[in-house]
């Protein structure tokens, strides 16, 4: 037992070494841990993730191509004349559009560039930007458990079925979405007065009394409406639905002559393609964009982290059983806190289902248990160091929101516990109901 723990703290030193440095550090230094535990330890190694991980390159190409031919810019621009129309709303806008883009695209990172128009928007409208700014960055990462795409939804299926729960993608986005969306309306409603107006806020008067801090903040108009879009970058959003829509439509039917996860690779990689040949996407311009290099920071820290802890539970699996099968047999609901706390650690929902959810299975939990907890798995918003967040603090140029003197009394803090709680409690609802 002793020699368990320390194997753990081996594990958790890794994950938070890597976390402290960020980006790829998380799976490279996670192969740190692995290779004590293996080589210092005599542990057998675990299995790589290489099924998710090829799904997740497939996706990140063609989502970057896409950004390539101008396709993610037509999209933020279809976004941006939404939240323009209804700037009083913007706190309930925001969050929709941006978990939107994601549940397209399979990733979070399109928040980049609608953020500073939320901003904006808001700043100019009067309304404290902090409301609609931090649950829209929360949204933008809701929004991974409900894409078709997304590489916790593809590991969620593929590990299910291996376990004996066949789910398809769209019987997962039956639950999550719906879910979601009313998790994320809680943490907007919850949002929608939060903190002092600005004609009530003394830091805020404060720096408008600055000539050069008011002109920072009001002096620019971030827009993406003056951009001219070509019928190419339109065309190339049309082939990104298509594939999309293949992709759901075969999963929905049981086609079982290819498996499914071959199956996304191969669309999405067709996909790629013909935006490359049809609607000039220039592969040079995909790879530098901040779309691949997210996902491709993403692969990296999946494949470490997943392998690594794949490795220790592995070895541990029996004892792991009859120290918690007694607790999970009367409570498996709870298995949504180690999903959650998880993901506080290791900043990856992909990740997250990739190494505990063959462990959650181990312990026989049911399937429709594990689907209904399946919100859980974002739980990265509880330290503020995402990229995302750190993002959006940046883009507010009011500065509302922002990160605390304490660390945890952030902005994101109330939108993503909401969010996440309600979230994960309806689609337990919604999953015992089906199943």
């Amino acid at each position: 037992m002793v020699l368990m723990i320390i194997q753990l703290l081996i594990v958790l030193a890794a994950l938070y070494v890597g976390s402290r440095y960020g980006s790829l550090a998380l799976g490279a230094i996670s192969g740190i841990g692995l290779a004590i535990l293996v080589f210092g330890f005599g542990m057998t190694p675990g299995t790589p993730p290489t099924d998710v991980i090829y799904i997740i390159i497939a996706a990140v190409t063609c989502a970057a191509v896409l950004q390539a031919a101008g396709g993610m810019d037509w999209l933020i621009q279809i976004a941006e004349r939404a939240l323009r129309k209804h700037p009083d709303h913007i706190t309930f806008y925001a969050p929709i559009c941006t978990f939107l883009l994601t549940v397209l695209v399979g990733t979070g990172h399109v928040v980049y560039t609608l953020m500073p128009l939320i901003a904006d928007i808001a700043l100019k409208k009067g309304i404290r930007p902090e409301r609609p700014c931090a649950v829209a960055s929360i949204a933008s990462q809701v929004g991974i458990t409900c894409s078709p795409i997304a590489a916790a939804v593809v590991a969620f299926t593929t590990i299910s079925a291996a376990n004996g729960f066949d789910i398809t993608i769209p019987q997962v986005l039956l639950v999550t979405i719906p879910a979601c969306l009313v998790g994320l309306l809680a943490a907007a409603a919850c949002s929608y007065k939060r903190g002092k107006d600005l004609d009530k806020d003394p830091e805020f008067q404060a720096r408008l009394q600055d000539p050069e801090m008011y002109k920072y903040m009001y002096g620019e108009n971030a827009t993406l409406l003056d951009k001219v879009v070509s019928k190419e970058a339109k065309a190339s959003v049309l082939l990104f639905l298509c594939a999309i829509l293949a992709i759901v439509i075969l999963a929905a039917c049981g086609y079982k002559t290819v498996k499914m996860n071959l199956v996304i690779q191969i669309i999405m990689l067709v996909a790629a393609g013909l935006m490359i040949i049809l609607c000039k996407a220039k592969p040079a311009v995909a790879t530098s964009g901040k779309v691949f290099q997210s996902g491709m920071v993403a692969v990296i820290a999946i494949f470490g982290i997943a392998w690594m802890a794949d490795t220790y539970f592995s070895n541990y699996m029996d004892l792991i059983q009859n120290s918690l099968g007694g607790l999970v047999g009367k409570y498996p609901w709870a298995i949504a806190f180690v999903f959650f706390l998880v993901s506080v650690l290791i900043n990856s929902q992909g990740a997250v289902v990739v190494a505990m959810l063959p462990l959650a299975y181990s312990l026989g939990i049911p399937g429709p248990i594990l689907l209904g907890v399946l919100p859980s798995v974002y739980g990265y918003f509880f330290i503020p160091n995402y990229p995302s967040d750190i993002a959006t603090v940046n883009f507010d140029r009011s500065g509302t929101t922002k990160i605390g003197k304490y660390l945890l009394n952030h902005s994101f803090m109330m939108p993503g516990l909401v969010s996440v709680i309600v979230s994960t409690l309806v689609a337990m609802l919604i999953s015992s109901l089906i199943y």
